[in-house]
């Protein structure tokens, strides 16, 4: 099964999940409202959150005279993929990292860590660069908003459903409709954590996509696997400053994910990345 049809069930989980939710509550009035405000939130942050992330890490723009080596990348990389140039940030960091960010590939921004440049290759920071095109030119960015949106849109009607559970406004008939204590146990509980794992699950395949494609982009994978292994390095020891909400942004995890967590990661274990990229004989 592809990435893409992948994607396409795991939104359709997250809409039917909504779906659900609507039964438990006898009727469509909550939840439009609870999806309208979730929308309005995040078509904010599709406009802006490009902006605000760059201002949230300190990525400096930088011109093709402070940049020429990846300036000359890039520009390769675009013409390859028939792609505008995106802008390029410069985030002053010695910790090795890198992401993508925009809403279309006419309004894409590139941002690599001071680190990145310092311990890669030519050959891995292409790489690394075809990835982060890659999630421009399949329109990550959209996926994920639609994604956060549904999302959103559970955890919101879920907190409405507690608050009036424990307020006392659900009545006992529209308790007894939704499966009793039960019912309302699974809603509050249940579906905003199976939408937080669908979730998470979107942004995975995503990953993998955008690593067979910038694979593909560069014609070989291998380069793209040794700078995956040097970043998760890195990033062990001396791990990036970051915040939950915008790790899945960056091509390795700059958050802790070890144990239990790796189940609430962003992204799939780099030794699964580093073997299928491997596996690829011919790109």
């Amino acid at each position: 099964m592809s990435n893409g049809v992948k994607t396409t069930l795991l939104l359709g989980l997250l809409t039917g999940l909504i779906l659900a939710i609507g039964r438990f509550l006898g009727g469509n009035q909550g939840i439009v409202f609870a999806f309208l405000i979730a929308a309005a939130m995040n078509f904010s942050a599709y406009w802006f959150s490009d902006k605000m992330v760059l201002r949230m890490y300190s990525a400096q723009p930088v011109d093709e005279t402070q940049a020429p080596d990846l300036y000359r990348i890039v520009r390769n990389l675009v013409a390859q993929s028939q792609m505008p140039m995106p802008k390029i940030y410069i985030i002053p960091t010695d910790t090795p990292n890198a992401f993508a960010t925009g809403r279309n590939p006419e309004n894409a921004a590139v941002a690599v860590t001071k680190g990145i440049l310092q311990l890669l290759r030519p050959e891995e920071l292409e790489g690394v660069l075809a990835h982060e095109l890659a999630h421009v030119k399949n329109r990550d960015t959209l996926t994920s908003t639609i994604a956060a949106t549904l999302a959103g849109a559970i955890m919101m009607i879920a907190n409405m459903l507690r608050w009036s559970a424990i307020l006392g406004g659900m009545r006992s008939d529209e308790r007894d409709r939704g499966g009793g204590l039960f019912g309302l146990l699974a809603m509050t509980i249940v579906a905003p954590l199976a939408a937080t794992l669908i979730q998470l699950a979107i942004s995975r395949s995503r990953e993998y996509e955008a690593d067979a494609t910038g694979a593909h982009l560069v014609h070989s994978p291998f380069g793209l696997a040794s700078a995956l292994e040097k970043l998760e390095m890195a990033n062990q020891q001396a791990p990036m400053p970051s915040t939950p909400q915008t790790a899945h942004l960056f091509i390795v995890n700059p958050l802790s994910a070890a144990g239990l967590s790796r189940l609430f990661s962003t992204h799939p274990p780099i030794e699964e990345r580093i073997r299928r990229l491997r596996a690829m004989t011919s790109v």
